[in-house]
């Protein structure tokens, strides 16, 4: 009997579990394959709704799901730490003492934050003056600062990239701007975005045409600001080349790594725990029968739910294809596309992949109905509405109409090339 495990339930692992249950039904039915899935946590969490919470926007239980009842009742669910994988026995041990024999192992679990990596951030006055959104509970204890907060310096600072949801940071920058005019508070607070990058967005192009959002809400701009340290007494920030920024709340993106099993497997993952993985089959380096998805990944794609959801198209295609005896497709272009929340009742839409950075135009057709760079009331309602559309089409990993994995080029307004006479 053929046996697939996933290792990780979150949302490329959940996608990854639907999928290949439908694909492999007849096999699973008839006994000759079983798949099973394993992870750590009993809840599943909506990620883009911990950007909300903090605000008030969305509350715990609209974020958070059970996590078994995500799953396809014929695919096995282990609830279990990962203590590590050993590809050269095609096996995986679990925390509960399990051991679990693969034919085909992907690895789908996803992202860990690690704010201890920056210096004095877990120190005096973590979770009181500072705080992270990345998790369901530093989302809460940074909603209650909030709501309690008077005035002062709010800086929001990125450590080190990668990190999961590249523009949710600025998502929250935008959406302070708008939560403190709402309670009339905006002109006793001053918004500080530091990051290390040297624009304020990850892709050049979006840094250059809307670096118009900061100027207008207010919003100052620290660039190549790589944080070093921390005092949550004196309240300051300071980078490696001993730049200072004084803060009253710190909202912090901390570090970002892999899974630690990933770590203790040598040969498997890079220096910052993510699996090595070739961009474009998510076949991993380690082994023909290892594979990678989402955010556990090192392909230079974004760590975001849309990727793992095109990535998930192409992988479970590869997945039949080697179980097959058959080569590889290398189909994953590095597709992404995600709204941009701007506040106020605004948001963005931007869709790319590796070779094509986003651009203006219309989405999903070339006749819209969303805008593509630029801000738009029908854009915050998808945000907003993709809440609905993840629990009901995304995480059983159907297929979305007109949004194909790969991406398409209609609607998009590419530069015009020009040629030297």
């Amino acid at each position: 009997m053929r046996h697939l495990v996933i290792l990780g339930a979150g949302t490329a692992g959940t996608v990854m579990a639907n999928r290949l249950a439908r694909s492999l039904r007849r096999d699973i039915a008839a006994g000759t394959t079983r798949i099973t899935i394993v992870d750590q946590d009993p809840v599943h969490i909506y990620q883009p709704g911990l950007l909300f919470i903090p605000f008030g926007v969305y509350t715990r239980d609209q974020a958070v799901r059970d996590r078994a009842a995500q799953l396809p009742k014929t695919v096995r669910y282990v609830q279990s730490a990962i203590e590590r994988l050993d590809p050269a026995t095609d096996t995986v041990t679990l925390a509960n003492g399990e051991v679990l024999s693969y034919d085909v192992c992907i690895v789908a679990t996803g992202t860990r934050i690690v704010p201890d990596d920056l210096e004095g951030l877990t120190g005096p006055g973590w979770g009181d003056r500072m705080h992270e959104f990345y998790t369901l509970e530093g989302a809460l204890r940074l909603e209650k600062a909030l709501r309690e907060f008077k005035g002062g310096r709010v800086v929001v600072n990125v450590v080190e990239m990668p990190i999961k949801c590249p523009v949710a940071p600025l998502e929250f920058s935008f959406l302070a701007d708008w939560f403190f005019t709402q309670r009339g508070l905006r002109d006793k607070v001053t918004l500080t975005y530091a990051t290390p990058l040297d624009g304020a967005f990850t892709k050049a192009t979006c840094s250059k045409s809307l670096q118009y959002l900061l100027d207008s809400k207010k919003i100052a701009l620290e660039t190549e600001f790589n944080a070093g340290r921390v005092d949550g007494e004196s309240g300051e920030l300071v980078s490696w080349d001993e730049r200072t920024i004084p803060f009253d709340l710190l909202v912090s993106i901390p570090s970002h790594k892999g899974a630690e099993f990933i770590g203790r497997t040598p040969g498997l993952g890079n220096d910052m725990d993510f699996v090595l993985t070739d961009q474009r089959t998510l076949q991993a380096q380690i082994k023909p029968n290892v594979f990678a998805i989402g955010d556990a990944t090192n392909v230079p794609a974004s760590k975001a739910g849309s990727v793992a959801h095109f990535e998930a198209e192409v992988l479970s295609e590869n997945i039949l294809l080697f179980l097959a005896g058959k080569p590889l497709l290398p189909g994953f272009d590095g597709h992404a596309n995600c709204f941009i929340e701007t506040g106020h009742g605004k948001a963005l839409l931007i869709d790319f992949n590796y070779e094509v950075e986003p651009l203006h135009g219309n989405f999903p057709f070339a006749w819209g109905p969303m805008p593509l760079l630029k801000e738009s009331r029908l854009n915050h309602l998808g945000k907003l509405a993709f809440r609905h559309v993840y629990w009901i089409a995304l995480l059983p990993g159907y297929d979305f109409p007109g949004i194909p994995a790969q991406m398409k080029r209609a609607g998009k307004r590419f530069p015009v090339a020009t040629t030297t006479p």
